[in-house]
């Protein structure tokens, strides 16, 4: 089940990770939310360490706590 966070505005969205491989060789976890829950790449919780926050616009996002 992926983690759903619902804004200010009603819409809900799904947490979701894809992975990157960097010019450097190094792989990186990207986080983003979703309106629809994307297979294989939805997220269960957030991750230690991050908060979601609303931006002006409505759209959730991780940050640093």
């Amino acid at each position: 089940m992926a983690y759903s966070y619902k804004n200010s505005k009603g819409k809900e969205y799904f947490l979701h990770v894809t992975k990157v491989k960097r010019a450097s060789g190094k792989e990186t976890e990207l986080y983003f939310f979703a309106p629809d829950v994307r297979k294989g790449k939805e997220v269960a919780a957030v991750p230690e360490g991050k908060e979601v926050v609303e931006l002006a616009s409505g759209l959730p996002v991780l940050k640093k706590k």
